[in-house]
């Protein structure tokens, strides 16, 4: 949407993540104003007018820029006025008009506001590929900034945040602050927005400059535009910078919003809408306070208001007890602005149904009784049609499944080709999921296929295979119809779905063997989706039935192993030809096992993902179904939302997923993908343990077994407190704000005193201790012996210079012939670890030759859980052959040079990291003195960030930072003359504590 530079609606933003004008526009029926009038809504400007101004885009004379700069030169205001409407115009059509940039400037000495307009128009525009030029406006700009008039003031500082020009900015700073706090609530709701655009820019700057504080004064602001501005600024800023805590709501912060909530303009109450959404209610009375409160634009006439709103609603829903009241009200009141949605346009039709579709999957309660709403209408568009027929699946039930039958039988004999498949298939999901009606829909499946229309019998015989999963032993009498269908079926899936039905029910078909010989007659034809059914079917059908297959068996064994060039199809035939050769009885049993049944609905959001796309409801998230980190690009991190735990009901608060009631929002970070679906991977063989490495040393752990080979490694990937970070695997890091203060936990045993007294002492050193003096390197060990890797030994070990990681590697040749042509690859790992360079061998090693490489690392890679944690599974090629083996890498190799927290940043995270992440170990055998412990540290990225002494013991307070963000903080206790430390370890991650501490010991012992 075209925004005047004069309109009262906030301009959008640059850069947001989730965009609302593109995607749901106003229906207040306000058109674009004219971009020659800027100051006239085009509405308002008369007909003569617009005429007028269409004949500045009509011209086609040449030499029209020496013409232009005599008339903006002319002493007539009328003329220069003209002149530079023209230049506008040429500017608006794609006319290089960037050599007039000097005689425009000049017209800014101007009292005349559309003139003035016009030409911060010209300015925004040029500004950025004529810079020196444009420091000539500077003068105007702080002038204007200054002017009696409102709107002046406003356009001046709006216009020069809108200029991207480093040495511009310098000359904003002043103007901005007194718009900030000026007189005018139209001029202070533009600086808000202003501030925004000036982080953008120099974020530095705006910090400096204190215009954050100034920012948040403004949510106090008695004019809600100005604090729907503020709110939208905060946000902008906070999305850049998840770790800050900007937006730091509370009770009183969230009353003031709400009452600004019910004055300003649609856009601001999305903003404010947004920003209630990121709050977490301290219980549910409060939650249902806030609830009461939003619900009346459940009925506003823009449909982002209504689903913003929703969004609300639906987040804190999860804190109300069902067994409320209010929570019936309130499912009641959200069905009928969501039914209102599907009246607008398709296209929004389509949004409100994509939002729908999240809706009823997390609560189908709430449109249970609005099944005719999504009827297809005859003149929908496809794409509305198709989201209908989804939601009509997921709200049937035995109550209304005659009535969609009805429906679906109806769709199926439509035109449209893929209505209609997708009709018939909803006709089996229906069956799959109410048990009652499964006889009905089997009956209404035999008549559309009755009726011999190619795709809709395809259609019906893929969907009446999944039935049979579903209801075995029940229907089989149909079978007989589908086989006299088999000759019309052309599609892959519907022959792969009779060659399965014959195969599985194979004992009741007389003619099974010449039904499948006719398929396997143009076996290499057949898709590799057919090619593995017919394989299975066959092998089920001689298990059947030994004594007449046993030739058809040979045969496709044959096909499939030897004719083909399909590994899937390959392994597969190979697994049955040893099954059937060496134990018939096993294959029976691994051939015609029991299958489980298929459950009731396959294409159901997982439940984590559907909790966070509810938390973007009427963005671009809940359009696609996917979380933002999958298509917004860009160094920002990508705030994870979560939804909050359930509170007041037996559902709830023990589920792993939520975090404890009363915590901030903290999100669930990123999950690193179990170990297992390494098929496509170089390494998928069998590697047994890592040939050698450090040994894994036990130590007593106080949170209780730390389970390092378990799922819990959801945490690995950080937390938005620690800081801003790129994601391992290099796509977008996903983290949420956590704007709420850090719930008060518990502090080490010697950080217990109170924060304006001995703590205060505790960070009183000048900087950090020791100086640094080198990582630790252990010796090169053996990784792969010659006699495993047909001569070929390697030796190595992994070191860290200067913020580089690097595998030393010693090849050495023991065969008797030359070895050339090396090649390296890993395999996914825990931290992305990946070669940063090809293996370089100048020259072919010969026999009894070694050779010395560096080979450089980085932790751009494909993330993985690994057991255990730091395993690294590697695969070397050269001319003989390709060998693997996998080791142990040392964690201090991933410690990162500016891992020294500031010490307030210590404390906060120390208290807001829960207990039970704290783990204690000792390193025995250790003399060394406090200075001499953190001076080894500190080589190693270690940094000590405090040092004090408690009852004649040394307390050393740590902190060091991994390469994929996390944070590990430390208290270290040295006791002099006992040569027995005490670590503890706190980290959100506490899987890696127990190899922190490995790396300290190696450390400190070296």
């Amino acid at each position: 949407m075209l925004f005047s530079l004069e309109q009262e609606l906030p301009p959008v933003l640059p850069h947001r993540a989730e965009e609302k004008a593109p995607l749901l526009k106003p229906c207040d029926g306000t058109s674009p104003p004219s971009v020659l009038n800027p100051s006239l809504p085009s509405s308002a400007t008369n007909p003569g007018t617009n005429m007028t101004d269409s004949k500045y885009f009509t011209t086609t004379k040449k030499g029209e820029i020496f013409e232009l700069k005599a008339e903006l030169n002319s002493d007539k205001k009328e003329k220069k006025k003209e002149a530079v409407k023209k230049v506008i115009a040429s500017m608006t059509v794609g006319k290089d008009v960037s050599a007039l940039f000097p005689d425009v400037v000049n017209c800014m000495q101007t009292d005349n506001l559309e003139l003035k307009k016009l030409v911060y128009l010209y300015l925004m525009n040029y500004a950025k590929s004529q810079p020196d030029m444009a420091i000539m406006a500077v003068n105007t700009f702080v002038k204007d900034c200054e002017d009696p008039n409102p709107l002046i003031r406003a356009l001046a500082v709006r216009t020069m945040g809108c200029i991207r020009v480093d040495k511009i900015t310098e000359y904003l700073c002043e103007p901005l602050r007194k718009c900030l706090k000026d007189e005018d609530p139209y001029v202070r709701k533009t600086a808000a927005v202003c501030v925004a655009k000036l982080h953008d820019i120099n974020a530095q700057l705006v910090e400096d400059q204190g215009f954050l504080d100034t920012l948040k004064d403004l949510i106090s602001d008695s004019n809600p535009m100005v604090v729907a501005n503020a709110v939208a600024a905060l946000s902008e800023i906070a999305e850049s910078h998840p770790s800050s805590n900007l937006l730091d709501l509370n009770p009183q912060s969230i009353n003031k919003l709400l009452t600004a909530l019910n004055e300003c303009t649609e856009w601001g109450q999305i903003f404010i809408l947004d920003c209630l959404a990121n709050y977490m209610p301290k219980d549910d009375r409060e939650a249902q306070s806030i609830c009461e409160r939003v619900t009346p634009r459940l009925s506003h006439a823009n449909s982002a208001v209504v689903l913003s709103a929703v969004k609300v609603l639906m987040k804190f829903m999860e804190m109300l007890s069902k067994d409320l009241d209010y929570y019936s009200t309130l499912l009641k009141k959200l069905a009928p602005p969501l039914v209102t949605l599907l009246s607008a346009e398709p296209e929004l039709q389509y949004v409100a149904l994509r939002n729908i579709n999240l809706i009823v999957q997390k609560r189908p309660e709430i449109l249970k009784h609005e099944m005719k709403v999504f009827f297809v209408k005859y003149n929908d568009p496809i794409y509305v049609k198709l989201e209908k027929l989804d939601i009509m699946i997921r709200l049937a039930s035995q109550a209304n499944i005659a009535q969609v039958l009805a429906e679906l039988k109806e769709y199926a004999t439509e035109v449209d080709v893929d209505f209609v498949r997708k009709a018939v298939r909803a006709i089996g999901r229906c069956a799959i999921k109410v048990e009652q009606s499964a006889e009905r829909c089997v009956s209404t499946l035999l008549d559309l296929i009755q009726t011999k229309v190619n795709y809709v019998v395809q259609e019906a015989i893929v969907v009446i295979k999944d039935i049979f999963r579903k209801y075995p032993n029940k229907y089989e009498s149909v079978i007989a119809t589908l086989c006299e269908n088999l000759d019309s079926l052309d599609e892959p899936e519907a022959r792969a779905a009779m060659i399965w039905i014959v195969g599985e029910y194979a004992e009741r078909i007389d003619n099974a063997d010449e039904l499948l010989e006719s398929f396997l007659e143009g076996f290499h034809d057949e898709s590799t989706q057919v090619q593995l059914q017919l394989l299975t079917a066959i092998v089920k059908l001689f298990l059947k039935k030994p004594t007449e297959t046993q030739e058809l068996v040979q045969q496709v064994l044959s096909l499939a192993t030897q004719d083909s060039d399909n590994p899937d199809l390959r392994d597969r035939g190979y697994i049955y030809w040893r099954l059937l050769s060496t134990d018939p009885v096993a294959a029976k049993e691994v051939v015609l096992a029991e299958k489980p049944l298929i459950s009731e609905e396959t294409d159901l959001i997982e439940p984590t993902l559907l909790d966070e796309l509810i938390c973007y409801i009427g963005t671009l998230a809940s359009v696609y179904h996917k979380p933002p980190s999958a298509f917004v690009e860009g160094s920002r991190g990508v705030v994870h939302k979560s939804l909050p735990p359930r509170t007041g009901s037996s559902e709830s608060a023990e589920s792993p997923e939520t975090a404890p009631t009363g915590a901030p929002p903290s999100e669930q970070p990123a999950v690193i993908p179990a170990q297992g679906d390494l098929l496509g991977d170089l390494l998928n063989l069998d590697l047994g343990p890592p040939v050698s490495g450090p040994p894994l040393t036990t130590a007593p752990v106080q949170m209780g077994a730390v389970d390092l080979l378990g799922g819990g490694l959801d945490s690995l990937m950080g937390d938005e407190s620690e800081g801003p970070r790129g994601d391992v695997s290099g796509s977008p890091a996903m983290g949420g704000a956590n704007f709420a203060a850090p719930p008060a936990g518990t502090m080490p045993a010697n950080l217990g005193a109170p924060l304006g007294g001995g703590l205060g002492d505790l960070f009183d050193l000048a900087g950090g201790v020791g100086t640094l003096s080198g990582s630790y390197v252990a010796p090169k060990a053996v990784w792969l012996p010659a006699m495993k890797a047909k001569g070929l030994e390697i030796s190595g070990t992994f070191s860290r210079q200067v913020g580089s990681i690097s595998m030393d590697l010693l090849l050495t040749n023991k065969a008797l012939q030359v070895m050339s042509d090396f090649a390296i690859q890993f395999n996914r790992n825990s931290f992305g670890l990946a070669p940063a360079a090809p293996l370089q061998v100048h020259a072919p090693l010969s026999p009894n030759q070694t050779v010395e490489i560096s080979l450089p690392l980085n932790t751009v890679g494909s993330v993985m859980k690994m057991d255990p944690l730091n395993n690294l599974q590697v695969a070397v090629k050269n001319n003989i052959d390709v060998f693997y083996f996998s080791t142990l890498y040392p964690l201090h190799i991933l410690f990162v040079e500016d891992g020294k927290m500031e010490r307030q940043m210590f404390l906060a995270t120390w208290k807001d990291i829960p207990n039970e992440n704290e783990a204690q170990f000792q390193i025995k055998d250790c003399p060394l003195n406090a200075e001499a412990v953190s001076s080894k540290l500190q080589g190693s990225n270690i940094f000590t960030i405090a040092k004090r002494n408690v009852e004649g013991q040394d307390m050393l307070y740590q902190s060091l930072k991994l390469t994929n963000g996390i944070w590990v903080l430390a208290e270290l206790r040295v006791q002099p003359g006992n040569p027995t430390f005490t670590l503890s370890l706190k980290c959100r991650a506490p899987e890696v504590s127990q190899h922190v501490y490995q790396a300290y010991e190696t450390i400190l012992k070296n």
